[in-house]
């Protein structure tokens, strides 16, 4: 895969994220999480197997020979991560869900380093911090101290949890180079399911939706969970773990360009917010050349 592929998968991936928690908030209304994330799997993979096979044409006995560990992507991935962002979503607001989540590229350049020994430059880490800055900007409105006076209650804390299990998610899934992503994704949607299956059964789900649910539930199943999680393992093989978390600070701004095609008003500070963020993702996808000293003539 070229870089530039990789870097728009990286994008791609955190414009149909941020969909999932605009059309998420109202599916959540009406679905329990382990609701939500059952029949948005349940119907990605439907879609998930055929791409495969029609892209890849993967070795499936190979595949599924490593199901112990892609039973470990599911449950942190597929399961943890879904059913904790929706939980969260319940008790706090998308303000602070947002804002709980745009720590977490910096949790993934850090447990990349610790974990994967990925380094960083000081251009790298320099990126890091403009767009941490810029998505501080969108969040707050231009006032950057109220990130130190915002209350937190349980939905934060579970916010703070759910960036955890994805940070864990993306350093297990960089080791998974020998399975092909659209293949590796299908078979964990599929251990997921299984893993959820009891649960749903017992939740006592009826069928009875409002067309914004429907629609939410159906845009879910297809963008963020096939496109995105597609892209992000494409990716994250080719630029890195570190790398590709800070893309994650891009989903905060699409965010709010989708709440501007709703009809909300987009700000200054998140225009300019918006912008740092794009040269944090510059800076940190830069390479430092160095020159080495020639010989004297």
């Amino acid at each position: 895969m070229k870089r530039y592929h990789a870097l728009s998968f990286l994008v791609l991936a955190n414009l149909f994220w941020a969909g999932n928690y605009v059309f998420g908030k109202y599916v959540v209304a009406e679905m329990t999480p382990v609701q939500m994330t059952f029949i948005r799997w349940l119907i990605a993979v439907l879609l998930l197997f055929p791409l495969a096979q029609w892209i890849e044409k993967p070795d499936w006995k190979s595949v599924w020979k490593e199901w112990k560990m892609l039973l470990v992507l599911s449950i942190l991935g597929i399961v943890g991560y879904n059913i904790v962002l929706y939980e969260a979503l319940r008790f706090t607001s998308s303000l602070n869900a947002a804002l709980v989540n745009s720590i977490n590229p910096a949790m993934i350049a850090v447990f990349a380093v610790w974990l994967l020994k990925e380094k960083l430059s000081w251009l790298n880490s320099t990126g890091l911090a403009v767009s941490l800055v810029g998505v501080l900007l969108v969040l707050t409105h231009g006032h950057l101290l109220q990130i130190f006076v915002t209350r937190y209650n349980l939905g934060d804390l579970l916010m703070l949890l759910a960036i955890t299990i994805w940070t864990f998610y993306t350093m297990i899934g960089k080791k998974m180079k020998q399975i092909p992503p659209i293949a590796a994704t299908a078979v964990s949607a599929t251990l997921g399911l299984i893993v959820l299956l009891p649960f749903f059964i017992t939740s006592g789900f009826t069928f009875r939706l409002s067309t914004e649910a429907t629609a939410g539930i159906l845009y879910i199943a297809l963008f963020p969970s096939v496109c995105s999680f597609v892209f992000w393992n494409s990716a994250i093989r080719e630029v890195g773990a570190s790398r590709a978390g800070i893309f994650l600070n891009l989903l905060t701004v699409f965010t709010a360009v989708i709440s501007l095609v709703l009809g909300k008003p987009i700000t200054l500070p998140q225009i300019i917010g918006g912008l740092l963020v794009i040269l944090g993702v510059y800076l940190t996808n830069q390479k430092v050349v160095t020159v080495k000293n020639l010989p004297a003539e």
